[in-house]
């Protein structure tokens, strides 16, 4: 985006708020914020610095351009067309979200570092109660597009009245955190093994420890042939 300004990592030990200040030093009023978990969870906020409001994602599926190696490209500071599917325009928390993002990832007019034409498109669409981003290069006039990268999917989490915190406007019911997740996919294998474990004391409960008694009398009548002595020897 050619209207962001980079900032270095900030120190776990911060508080989210301090952004607010580094916003304010460097005349910013939208931030993204990526922030890592056990080296392994990405979250991302968006906020309006420094009133409010800011909603917290957790990005799933990340697929970087390197990795996919797609087709698309796109000039350095040319403005991206912003792409929103109708479901954000069907309850107020989606509404919220894409007026957040229409003010976050637009350029705006007569930006000093922006160029005067547009070659991408910034893809918005709900699926599954996520949002799945996509960007693609603007080929011909007629509409035909090739994707660019990155793609991945936000998973809103809460939406706040104030910038990084405040009070919660939403709060996604279907959220399952990380932690949750592989806690229940850890029960779940446990549960397998216990169930395996299971089986085969069953199955040795049901084998008999002894077989069936004989008549040794039944014997007593069988000859035994030239053959079957051979193959005795």
């Amino acid at each position: 985006m050619p209207h962001s300004k980079a900032e270095p990592k900030m120190d776990r030990k911060d508080k989210l708020f301090i952004i607010n200040e580094v916003c304010e030093m460097k005349n910013c009023n939208k931030c993204i914020y990526f922030e890592g978990k056990k080296k392994q969870d990405v979250y991302l906020w968006v906020s309006n610095v420094p009133k409010g409001p800011s909603a917290k994602f957790l990005v799933e599926n990340i697929h970087t351009m390197s990795e996919l190696k797609l087709t698309g490209n796109c000039l350095k500071g040319s403005r991206p067309l912003l792409s929103f599917d109708k479901n954000f325009d069907s309850e107020p928390h989606w509404q919220l979200l894409k007026e957040l993002f229409i003010q976050t990832f637009g350029t705006p007019n007569h930006h000093p570092k922006s160029q005067p034409f547009t070659d991408h498109v910034f893809t918005f669409s709900i699926e599954d109660n996520r949002i799945w981003f996509r960007n693609y290069q603007i080929l011909e006039e007629d509409g035909s597009l090739a994707e660019i990268g990155p793609r991945f999917v936000l998973n809103p989490i809460r939406i706040f009245a104030g910038s990084f915190g405040g009070a919660t406007l939403y709060q996604n019911p279907h959220y399952i955190s990380p932690n949750d997740y592989r806690r229940a996919l850890k029960r779940q294998k446990a549960d397998r093994y216990t169930l395996r474990v299971e089986a085969k004391e069953a199955a040795k409960m049901r084998k008999p420890e002894i077989t069936y008694d004989l008549d040794p009398t039944d014997l007593v009548f069988n000859t035994v042939t030239q053959e079957d002595f051979q193959k005795n020897k």
